[in-house]
C-alpha cells in the first residue's frame, strides 16, 4: 500500500507525466489486488474461521485474484518492454516506439483488463462456497472450491491462458535480453573510460533498467516455481499439504517481494522520481 500511495504522490506531484510512472502505479495496484484477494482470505482461514464467504463472495474473490494475476504478468511485461525502448540508442528503430505521453498507456491497460477478465470468465461458473456444498471436488482453498469444468470450456480457456502467458513472457524475456546486452555494452564503455582515467556517471535510465531486470528475475522465479509445485501436486499421490502451502506462498511471492525490491532500489530509481527517463 505504501508503494502504491508513494507512486500516486509522485505522479500527481510531477509536472511531467511519464509512462514508466503510470506503469509502476498499475503494477503496484494489481499486486495489491493479489495480496488482498488471495492473502487476506487465506489469513482469515488460517485463524480458523470457516465459511466466511458465501457463493457470491467466493466468485468475486477468486475471480478478482485470477484477473489480478493476469494483469501483473501483462504489466510486468509492458514495464520491461518500455524500459528496453527507453534505454535503446536513439539511432535504433526501437526509439521510434518510445511513447510520447503517459496517456498512451491507458489503451494498453484497458486491453490487459479485458483480456484477463475474459480468460478468467469460467471461474464465475465454476467457483462455489464450501458453506453450500462440500461434496464436490475441492481445490486447495479452505473457503471455496472449484467444480469440475466441461471439456469444451477447458479447450477454450486453457489454450488462451497458455497463449497469453507465452506471448507476454516471451516479450519480457526478449526485452530483458536486449537490456542485458545494452548494459553489457555500457559496462565495457565504463571500463574503457576508467582505463583512460575519465570520469563517467551512469545515466539514471540505465540504473533503472537494472532495477527492472531485478523485478523480472523475481517474477520469473516465483512464476515458474509455482508452476513446478502445481505440476508436482497434480502428479503426486502422497500427502501434499506442505506443497500446497508452498505453492500458495509462491502465488503471493511476486506481489510481496516486488514491492520490497522497489523499496530497496528506490535510491537508484531517481531518488523520489523513480525510473527517470533520459532527456
Amino acid at each position: 500500500m505504501s508503494v502504491f500511495v508513494n507512486y500516486m504522490f509522485i505522479w500527481w506531484g510531477s509536472p511531467e507525466k511519464k509512462p514508466i510512472h503510470l506503469i509502476l502505479i498499475h503494477l503496484a495496484f494489481t499486486n495489491l489486488l493479489i495480496l488482498l484477494a488471495k492473502g487476506l482470505p487465506k489469513t482469515i482461514a488460517a485463524f480458523g474461521l470457516r465459511n466466511f464467504l458465501d457463493d457470491i463472495g467466493c466468485k468475486i474473490i477468486i475471480y478478482l485474484e485470477r484477473v489480478a494475476r493476469g494483469l501483473s504478468l501483462c504489466t510486468s511485461s509492458l514495464l520491461t518492454v518500455i524500459q528496453a525502448i527507453i534505454i535503446s540508442p536513439r539511432a535504433s528503430g526501437w526509439s521510434r516506439l518510445r511513447p510520447k505521453s503517459a496517456w498512451h498507456m491507458l489503451p494498453l491497460f484497458s486491453f490487459f483488463w479485458i483480456l484477463s477478465a475474459l480468460i478468467s470468465m469460467n471461474l464465475i461458473y465454476s467457483i462455489r462456497s464450501t458453506s453450500l456444498n462440500t461434496s464436490q471436488h475441492k481445490n486447495p482453498e479452505d473457503y471455496c472450491y472449484l467444480t469440475l469444468e466441461s471439456q469444451e470450456i477447458k479447450r477454450v480457456v486453457l489454450p488462451l491462458m497458455v497463449l497469453r502467458d507465452a506471448v507476454f513472457q516471451g516479450a519480457m524475456g526478449g526485452s530483458s535480453g536486449y537490456m542485458v546486452f545494452l548494459l553489457h555494452k555500457h559496462h565495457q564503455h565504463v571500463l574503457y573510460l576508467q582505463n583512460s582515467k575519465l570520469l563517467y556517471r551512469t545515466p539514471p535510465e540505465l540504473r533503472a533498467a537494472q532495477s527492472v531486470l531485478l523485478l523480472m528475475l523475481c517474477f520469473v522465479f516465483f512464476y515458474w516455481t509455482e508452476c513446478a509445485f502445481s505440476l508436482i501436486i497434480n502428479l503426486s499421490s502422497r500427502d501434499k499439504s506442505w506443497m500446497v502451502n508452498s505453492r500458495e506462498f509462491m502465488t503471493l511471492g511476486y506481489a510481496t517481494f516486488s514491492s520490497l525490491v522497489l523499496i530497496h532500489r528506490d535510491g537508484l530509481l531517481d531518488g523520489c522520481g523513480l525510473l527517470n527517463e533520459r532527456n
